[in-house]
This record gives structure tokens, C-alpha cells and sequence, in this order.
């Protein structure tokens, strides 16, 4: 089975209350530092996928993914041993950086159906036990798929697709749904 990494940040305008700092303490390291860690790792991932437009760029150069994973890799690190299943998960999340296959194969192929790919989207709701994909073709599209979700540990979420459809302005198609896998939560910053 192929691992897929993807990377999401909170939307703006539903911004999750922050954890309290003393929540990421670490033996070896104090509050202080752990924040300043995890925002210089955060700067510095941030940095390597600013130009790679979601992951579709770095399909086709193993170097810079090796390096974006990696700097995901440095991210969890810092926040081993942090909750990050709890209700500050829930949020509407914005698709930074992905490998996942099906997702860049929507973004990249969205002109030939006449449209482009919009916001990517995952919408969790933990005590609804919810998590939403969205990836949205404006004016008018959408391509949406429901999961149910169950926290399975302090950083690990696993989820069952249960539907999907694409929408536009006048029509809608119901497609299948299939999949499952696990969402590995490392640090929020």
C-alpha cells in the first residue's frame, strides 16, 4: 500500500483555538522552544512547497518531495506525544501540499472538463465523527466526498469514504464510494 502525505492548514476564516503552549512540552525541550521549533519548521516546510502548486509539481522531482516529506517528518518529530485528535481537529482545513494520486489527478485534469480546480478542502468535525473532501471547480462545481472517521489514538484518525457525488450549477452525478485509510496528526501550528 502507498503512503500518502498531505499537508493542510487551517482556513482563515475558521482558525481553531491553539493549543496552550504547555501542551506541547516535550522532556528535552521547554514550551518556549518547542513553539519556536515548531514555527521554524513550519516556516521552513511552508517555504519548500510555496511554488510546487498543491503537489503537482513534485510528481516528477523525487528530490524536492524527498525533502517536503522530510520536513513533514521533522514536523512530527517536534510534536510526538501531542494530542491532536481532540476538538481543536475540528475545522475546515485548506490543501496545501498533497502526493495523494486521485487529488492531483482532479486539480491537473479540471481544464479539460472547461474549469479549474478551486479551494481543496477537508472539513472534520470530531464529535460528529465527520471528515468531508472538497474540491471545488467555481463558479459553479464540486466534487465532495463524506467519511466517517474514528480517533483511534492521541494523533491517529482512521476513515471509511460512505459517499461522493460531483455537483455543478444544474446537475449532479452520485458516484461510488471506496476507500479507507488513516490520517496520522502531528503537530498544529
Amino acid at each position: 500500500m502507498a503512503t500518502t502525505t498531505s499537508l493542510f492548514l487551517p482556513m482563515p476564516f475558521n482558525t481553531p483555538k491553539r493549543l496552550p503552549t504547555h501542551c506541547y512540552t516535550h522532556p528535552k525541550f521547554t514550551s518556549s522552544s518547542v513553539t519556536a521549533q515548531s514555527q521554524s519548521a513550519k516556516d521552513h516546510l511552508l517555504t519548500l512547497i510555496s511554488d510546487q502548486d498543491r503537489g503537482l509539481k513534485t510528481q516528477n522531482d523525487p528530490t524536492r518531495r524527498a525533502s517536503i516529506v522530510a520536513a513533514i517528518d521533522a514536523m512530527a518529530a517536534i510534536g510526538s506525544g501531542s494530542v491532536t485528535t481532540g476538538d481543536t481537529l475540528s475545522a475546515t482545513w485548506r490543501l496545501l501540499w498533497t502526493t495523494e494520486k486521485e487529488q492531483l489527478f482532479i486539480i491537473e485534469k479540471a481544464p479539460v472538463f472547461g474549469t479549474r480546480a478551486g479551494d481543496v478542502l477537508q472539513v472534520i468535525d470530531v464529535r460528529k465523527l465527520s471528515l468531508n473532501n472538497v474540491i471545488t471547480f467555481p463558479p459553479d462545481g464540486v466534487f465532495f466526498v463524506r467519511s466517517n472517521i474514528e480517533v483511534s489514538s492521541q494523533q491517529r484518525v482512521n476513515f471509511r469514504f460512505t459517499s461522493a457525488v460531483l455537483r455543478g450549477k444544474n446537475w449532479e452525478i452520485p458516484l461510488p464510494p471506496f476507500g479507507q485509510g488513516c490520517c496520522i496528526l502531528f503537530l498544529k501550528v
